[in-house]
């Protein structure tokens, strides 16, 4: 672990290697799981407000359940989460004519008719940040649907904290990312990674 600021970090997200290939697992991270991702307090309104731009590009099961019980729940952790289709799918999801799923929100914000990107904590996938009040805990997630990402990762010989750099600076902003890389070339030059 190292610690820049309030934020320890563990070391796998230095050293693991990962870079997404939605051509091995088609999206699986937004429709497999137990719940709903991660979502912050002041992420809610711009959900909310995003959701007449994207309304028409959600399956109508998605609608409705969006309809019911709004776009976050809270889940059996106790945990603020999207609303989720059939215990499976974000209500975000949808497809393309490859079957490959897509995040709703994001097509929007690459098309220019929105600022929001997504929830960050989708941003920042495989990485979960845990809060714990006096500091902040930034881990790598294993997941096997992701097998494809880590397989490329190590062929393209991306490590985690790079392949995820914009959404670590959304989140901690540059100057944390600035000493997490340079942090990272101590460790390396040390052969502590």
């Amino acid at each position: 672990m190292i610690q820049i600021g309030d934020v320890v970090v563990s070391l796998d997200v230095l050293k693991e290697k990962f870079l997404c290939n939605l051509d091995a697992c088609k999206g699986a991270c937004c429709i497999e799981g137990d719940a709903g991702a991660p979502v912050e307090l002041d992420e809610i309104e711009k959900l909310e407000e995003v959701l007449p731009v994207i309304w028409d590009e959600l399956s109508p099961q998605a609608r409705e359940v969006i309809d019911k019980q709004g776009v976050v729940y809270t889940d059996q952790e106790g945990d603020l989460v999207t609303s989720i289709v059939n215990n499976k799918d974000c209500v975000f999801t949808c497809y393309d004519e490859k079957g490959c799923c897509y995040c709703a929100i994001e097509k929007a914000y690459r098309e220019g008719k929105t600022d929001f990107y997504k929830p960050v904590s989708c941003h920042l996938y495989p990485i979960r940040v845990g809060d714990y009040g006096v500091y902040k805990a930034v881990n790598y997630h294993r997941w096997d649907v992701c097998k494809g990402a880590v397989l490329l990762g190590e062929k393209e010989n991306v490590p985690v904290y790079k392949f995820l750099k914009e959404p670590l600076i959304r989140k901690f902003g540059e100057e944390w990312y600035k000493e997490l890389e340079e942090v990272t070339e101590e460790l390396i030059r040390q052969k502590m990674i």
